[in-house]
């Protein structure tokens, strides 16, 4: 089958049924994450919400419920900058194996001052990118008991334009807020990239996909209260913007197709389909600067340096 067949089959209104089948998502309290557990659980699998808040995870699941009936969600603390604390977090799961985790949690600072994790990190590359990459050593031997087990991560538009400094990274000589975040989600998408190669070099069945939401603003995002709310000053200001941009609901279509679609395949990227910033969600190439093995090894070893783990991350 052709991918442009593919692609015209998959129907993000009616999405194949997960039953029995157990997915983690990382900050899915609000937005891109939020619409992905409320997708998800739609298909009859357990989606587990893994979030520092508990008042915001508990609104996230009643919002979820109150839409689909017989959701089957529950809430495991989680908080990626704090890295000592995820072993115990993933042994709280208490599961035989995991389906997929989605690794979409992730900090956007506006302004300076430049902020740390509870380890001494820069904040949002520790919590974007260093948090998962532990995370994921802890998840390791759930994912391998799957089936065919799936690690998504959720890239970003912002990731096209940035290039990795590994001789600073993060941002200790030269901090800008909106570079910081950028390069924070780029090392997130090289990691996966490099993780399926990894995965595959020693036989997993456990695949590594990235996914980004292309342009998903709030201002377009269908209302969950107490979650959200999208005021209709909110949208018509934003309506200039329609035609190239989307809510977050459809921003979460490339991440639901990644997790659930059986023709995906390890090392691929998804996105939306209209200039990579809208639209239904389709394989996209990836570009050069994600995809440098020797980058992407440079990457990995001051990763694991940083983080603590170990040089496989539990896959061997």
């Amino acid at each position: 089958m052709s991918s442009a067949s593919q692609s015209r089959s998959w129907d993000v209104h009616r999405l194949p049924s997960a039953e029995g089948r157990t997915f983690l998502i990382t900050g899915d309290n609000a937005g891109i994450g939020y619409f992905a557990a409320e997708q998800l659980a739609a298909t009859g699998a357990v989606v587990v919400l893994g979030s520092r808040d508990r008042a915001k995870a508990d609104a996230a699941m009643a919002s979820i419920r109150s839409r689909v009936p017989g959701a089957q969600v529950r809430h495991l603390p989680l908080d990626l900058a704090d890295l000592a604390s995820l072993k115990t977090a993933v042994d709280r799961l208490d599961l035989g194996h995991l389906d997929a985790v989605v690794c979409n949690a992730g900090v956007a600072l506006d302004d300076p001052p430049r902020r740390e994790t509870r380890d001494g990190h820069e904040l949002m590359f520790g919590t974007n990118h260093l948090g998962h990459f532990a995370l994921t050593q802890w998840l390791a031997p759930l994912l391998s008991a799957a089936p065919a087990g799936r690690i998504v991560t959720v890239g970003s538009f912002a990731a096209r334009s940035e290039r990795l400094d590994l001789d600073d990274p993060q941002s200790s000589r030269d901090y800008r807020p909106g570079r910081t975040y950028g390069r924070s989600k780029l090392a997130q998408m090289c990691f996966g990239f490099e993780l399926d190669r990894r995965l595959r070099a020693v036989g997993s069945t456990v695949l590594s996909v990235v996914a980004h939401p292309g342009g998903a603003l709030d201002s377009f995002t269908p209302s969950r209260p107490p979650v959200r709310v999208t005021t209709t000053g909110e949208r018509l200001r934003a309506a200039p913007a329609g035609l190239l941009v989307q809510g977050k609901d459809a921003g979460a279509w490339p991440v639901v197709r990644a997790v659930l679609d059986p023709e995906v395949r390890g090392g691929q990227l998804w996105g939306p389909r209209v200039f990579g910033l809208r639209g239904t969600p389709r394989r996209e190439p990836v570009p050069a600067h994600m995809a440098d093995p020797a980058v992407a090894a440079r990457l990995w070893a001051v990763s694991g340096e940083l983080a603590g783990t170990g040089p496989h991350l539990g896959f061997r």
